[in-house]
């Protein structure tokens, strides 16, 4: 038996193609790094309502923006080292059905992971993330249950960390982990500069690491630390100390 086992898996339930990489990139590329299988699901590529610079663009059509998103959002994957598969349920608004909760759920089922990564659950500001989360929590609920598909094996007490909203102040975001992602920045910003389409984040995204390290310093973390990610958990954690 390993001394070492192997840590949990990761899954993340992204609400468009880019969100993935903006807000939860560091721990991807962390995760990625320490052993862990990555695997993203896009629910849409963000085609209409996230491709800005795509869309500036003379003679575009939504089938060749989805086209440069899924290449863009493959790219980023790659260089974070997670595997990536997209449901293509639209967006603006994202419209999730029975067909992609089973097809979820069984992903869910498959992949059995340890760690879950998605969206807040009030997003004043785009309602697709708050679909993406409900998704996400309805499909580990159902995930679980022991009497649905006794062939597959039921989910575990997957933890659910909502990664960072773009105005984190107007929707009830309490971060209760500063991850710190330094030694994987590099990787995140090459992944950011993937998504061309969104490129005006780059800079926004650079500095919130910026800000999130310095609070991590200021919360205990040894001053080595420079760039972090913020995440609220869903459920309690259970521990034999007070820490």
């Amino acid at each position: 038996m390993s001394d070492n086992p192997r840590p949990p898996s990761v899954l993340v339930i992204s609400a468009h193609s880019g969100d993935f990489v903006w807000r939860a990139g560091g721990a991807i590329a962390l995760s990625a790094r320490r052993g862990s299988s990555v695997h993203v699901l896009c629910l849409s590529f963000g085609e209409r309502g996230e491709s800005q610079g795509l869309w500036k663009q003379e003679g575009m059509t939504v089938e060749r923006v989805k086209e440069a998103r899924r290449a863009e959002a493959s790219a980023a994957a790659e260089v974070l080292g997670a595997s990536i598969e997209f449901l293509d349920l639209g967006d603006y608004p994202l419209r999730v059905g029975e067909d992609a909760v089973d097809r979820i759920v069984g992903v869910l089922r498959e992949r059995q992971p340890g760690i879950l990564l998605t969206h807040v659950a009030n997003d004043p500001y785009n309602r697709d993330h708050n679909q993406a989360h409900e998704t996400t929590l309805l499909t580990r609920m159902v995930a679980q249950a022991h009497g649905h598909d006794r062939s597959t094996r039921p989910l575990g007490a997957a933890q659910v960390f909502q990664f960072e909203p773009h105005q984190p102040e107007v929707c009830g975001f309490a971060p209760d982990l500063l991850l710190d992602i330094t030694p994987v920045f590099d990787v995140k910003t090459e992944a950011m500069n993937c998504m061309t389409a969104q490129e005006h984040l780059v800079r926004y995204y650079t500095d919130l690491g910026l800000r999130r390290g310095v609070q991590a310093v200021r919360n205990g973390a040894p001053r080595t630390v420079t760039h972090a990610e913020a995440y609220q958990r869903t459920f309690p954690t259970v521990g034999e100390e007070l820490r």
